[in-house]
């Protein structure tokens, strides 16, 4: 298996020269380029393994949920964060609106 960036460069060179070796040679290069490095390093994270995700059979049967912060204060009460939670059987997203200070106990009566 070859890095993205040696794959990248093998691309644009058959395209324009041929040489003997050709490949071998910019595996060897890519080696020692230190731009190449970085980008093998940026993007050489072990993947997890892929799990088929569970499909609902009813609504509300699974419903991932995810906070929005980072938002300035709004509305009458003043609310600084967004609970958004969706049915994946519906597809369907629910806005909540609730305050930094809520804690689990004030946010589990709203789901």
């Amino acid at each position: 298996m070859t890095a993205p960036s040696q794959d990248r460069t093998r691309e644009k060179i058959k395209t324009c020269i041929w040489l003997p070796m050709w490949q071998k040679d910019v595996s060897e290069y890519c080696k020692t380029c230190d731009r190449c490095k970085k980008a093998i390093k940026s993007t050489g994270k072990q993947l997890a393994n892929m799990i088929k995700i569970q499909e609902p059979r009813k609504p509300w049967e699974i419903f991932p949920m995810d906070w929005v912060t980072g938002i300035p204060p709004g509305g009458d009460r003043s609310y600084s964060l967004c609970l958004v939670i969706v049915d994946r059987f519906r597809k369907t997203p629910i806005f909540l609106p609730v305050h930094k200070e809520n804690t689990a106990m004030d946010t589990a009566p709203l789901i």
